[in-house]
């Protein structure tokens, strides 16, 4: 299937939110996935991951995360410096802002002639929790969290209920959690809590544990996984399918 990628502005209470939007070419209208990226925004590796799910029939948006921190169309480096900017960019930013900016593109979708009303969530690292987060949404179907982090972490200092961890009822869609057994930054003990939260609070969900490392889908740098990749892809295409 051939797709289009075009740029919209969309207007949030924090400011304007650069969105990209990748879509079949044709048409008819069709569901989509708001796509959450790393701390990095939307990088090349990124880029192609939304233009491959776009192209099994999917409008794809991808938002800059941290639209109030840097200027449009910011992308980070896979480097310190990048890193550095975009931990520092996740800890400045009130976590409120991403329910605002999930409902901004909410709202934009609900304009647009080629969306059918279907709405899906994927993203890997902290794009997996912004995905968790935006599940959170009553019109959010199903979504794919690939080793999201900061899920298992302790609640947000003086701000109770807003961590996505308390706010489990709100989730009325289907949760797909993938994960690599050898990902640094969530331990065991973490996984193993999410997933007892989760059964807890009696979710529909998959929980999927590979052999890998943090960011196996990224398609640059020595952790990447083909493989897992492939099977990461087929897992979440399936979930859609079913359920888009």
């Amino acid at each position: 299937m051939q797709i289009q990628t075009h740029v919209v502005d969309v207007n949030t209470p924090t400011g304007v939110m650069r969105t990209y939007v990748h879509r079949p070419i044709h048409h008819k209208p069709v569901a989509a996935i708001l796509f959450y990226s790393e701390i990095f925004q939307q990088t090349g590796p990124i880029e192609r991951a939304a233009r491959f799910m776009a192209g099994q029939g999917y409008a794809v948006l991808v938002p800059e995360v941290f639209h109030e921190l840097n200027p449009i169309g910011t992308v980070l480096g896979y480097d310190d410096a990048g890193r550095d900017k975009g931990n520092a960019d996740k800890a400045a930013k009130d976590v409120q802002g991403y329910d605002s900016d999930n409902r901004a593109m909410i709202d934009y979708l609900s304009t647009q002639n080629w969306y059918n009303g279907n709405l899906g969530a994927m993203g890997f690292c902290i794009g997996g929790h912004l995905a968790f987060r935006a599940a959170l949404q009553p019109e959010v179907k199903a979504t794919a969290c690939f080793y999201a982090t900061d899920l298992h972490t302790n609640i947000i200092p003086n701000k109770p209920n807003q961590h996505s961890m308390e706010r489990l009822a709100d989730i009325k869609g289907e949760l797909m959690m993938i994960w690599g057994k050898h990902d640094s930054h969530i331990p065991t003990a973490g996984r193993v809590l999410v997933n007892q939260k989760l059964t807890e609070a009696n979710l529909t969900f998959t929980w999927h544990e590979f052999n890998g490392q943090h960011a196996f889908m990224r398609d640059e740098g020595e952790r990447y996984d083909p493989q897992l990749a492939m099977t990461g892809y087929q897992l979440a295409i399936q979930m859609f399918g079913n359920t888009l």
